[in-house]
This record gives structure tokens, C-alpha cells and sequence, in this order.
């Protein structure tokens, strides 16, 4: 299995992020470089209740509502 290095996307989702509409969703990798924290922390948070829950969109991807992120992120300032 090849590795896909995400690291543009989660770049460009960062720099866009204030852009987005609240209906949008992002991947883990984006969560965790808006909190400044790594991707097995975003999963522990959002388990612990501390990050908005995930949502499964497909058998293998999950994403997070950005609404909810800039909500947290508003909570946490």
C-alpha cells in the first residue's frame, strides 16, 4: 500500500479554512493542525467528548463538520 503524504491539502484546507462553509467537512489531519495537535490525539478528544464527534461518510472516510470545529475553536480562545 502506498503512502500519500496529505500535507498540500492540509496546507491549502488550513489557509482556505475561514472560507469554507459551515456545512463543510474536513479530515482528521486538518482537525489536528487547527488544535496543534497530532491525528491519535484528535481521535482520543473526540472519544473523550473534548472535539466535536466525527461523522462516517463512507466505510473508510471520516470527517469532521467545520461548523462544530469553529465552534470548539471559539470555546477554547
Amino acid at each position: 500500500m502506498a503512502h500519500h503524504s496529505n500535507a498540500g491539502s492540509v496546507t491549502e484546507a488550513l489557509k482556505n479554512f475561514d472560507s469554507l462553509p459551515e456545512s463543510a467537512n474536513v479530515r482528521a489531519p486538518v482537525v489536528a493542525a487547527l488544535f496543534g495537535v497530532s491525528v491519535a490525539t484528535v481521535w482520543r478528544k473526540a472519544k473523550d467528548g473534548k472535539l466535536p464527534a466525527p461523522r462516517r461518510i463512507s466505510d473508510r472516510v471520516t470527517v469532521w463538520n467545520v461548523g462544530e470545529l469553529r465552534a470548539s475553536l471559539n470555546a477554547t480562545v
